[in-house]
C-alpha cells in the first residue's frame, strides 16, 4: 500500500497549477494550495474536497512566504513542494512599464529564491522541489523581454540548487512551452505546439516520477529550442533576428 503523498502546490488557482491540484486530488494526495487570490483559492480547495488545505500566500512577499512555511513545518515533513506562481507581460524591451517590469522580477525570481530557501526545510529526506522555468528561459527571443529573463534565472537556480541539494533532496526542473492559460491568451503571435493545462499536468506528473532533473514539454518545440541554444553566437542571432520581422 503506497504512503498517501502530501503536495505543496503554489499557484495554484489556475492555468497549470489547478490542472495539477485536480489530477493528483483525484489519485488521492494530501493537497496544500496557495496563490495571492483568496477567493479562487477556496473554491478550487472546497471542489477537490474537504481534507485539502487553503493558504493564501504572496510568493513576492518574505513575510508571507515565511507565516504558511510555519503553518506546513507544524504539520510534518511533506514530499513535494511545487511552485508555478508567475506573471508575465508580453512586448519588447523598450516598451516595458519599469513598475512591471519589478514586479515580474520580484514574482518570478525573487519569488522563487524564496521557495528554494524554505522549501528544504519542509520536505523530508529525499523529497520533491520542483521550479517552474520555462523554454522561453532557453535563449533570447524577440518579445521574451523580462519575463524570459527571470525564467533563465530560476533554470540558473534550479540548476545550482540540483548541485548543491543532491542526496538530501530531489531538485527538478519543469520547463512547459505554450500552454493555454490567462498569461498565455495575451501573446498576439501564433504559438507553435500550445497544450491545454490538462495536458500539461499529465506531463508534469509522469515526469516528475521519473528520473529526469528537467521535465520539458511538448519535445517537438523543446528539442527545436535546445539545438538554437546549443548554437554559437554567430549563428544563432542571424536566426533569432528573423523573428523581429
Amino acid at each position: 500500500m503506497h504512503k498517501r503523498e502530501t503536495i505543496w502546490i503554489i499557484g495554484a488557482t489556475e492555468g497549470i497549477g489547478a490542472a495539477l491540484a485536480q489530477q493528483w486530488a483525484s489519485q488521492g494526495a494530501r493537497l496544500i494550495l496557495s496563490a495571492r487570490t483568496s477567493e479562487r483559492l477556496e473554491e478550487l480547495t472546497e471542489n477537490l474536497g474537504s481534507d485539502h488545505i487553503a493558504w493564501p500566500m504572496d510568493v513576492g512577499n518574505r513575510e508571507s512566504v515565511n507565516a504558511v512555511a510555519a503553518k506546513i513545518a507544524e504539520i510534518g515533513p511533506i514530499d513535494r513542494v511545487i511552485h508555478l506562481a508567475a506573471i508575465y507581460d508580453p512586448g519588447k524591451i523598450a516598451d516595458l512599464d519599469r513598475d512591471m517590469a519589478a514586479q515580474i522580477i520580484n514574482v518570478n525570481l525573487t519569488g522563487s529564491f524564496h521557495i528554494a530557501q524554505i522549501a528544504p526545510a519542509l520536505l523530508r529526506q529525499g523529497g520533491q522541489l520542483a521550479l517552474c522555468g520555462s523554454v522561453a528561459g532557453y535563449i533570447g527571443l524577440p518579445q521574451g523581454q523580462i519575463y524570459s529573463a527571470t525564467k533563465a534565472g530560476v533554470i540558473n537556480l534550479a540548476e545550482t540548487m540540483r548541485a548543491e541539494l543532491t542526496g538530501i533532496i530531489d531538485v527538478r526542473l519543469i520547463s512547459p512551452g505554450f500552454v493555454d492559460t490567462r498569461l498565455t491568451q495575451r501573446n498576439d503571435f501564433t504559438m507553435p505546439a500550445i497544450m491545454t493545462p490538462q495536458t500539461a499536468a499529465d506531463a508534469i506528473i509522469k515526469g516528475l516520477t521519473g528520473r529526469r532533473f528537467e521535465v520539458h514539454f511538448p519535445r517537438r518545440m523543446t528539442y527545436s529550442l535546445k539545438l538554437l541554444q546549443a548554437l554559437p553566437y554567430w549563428a544563432l542571432f542571424p536566426l533569432t533576428r528573423r523573428l523581429t520581422q
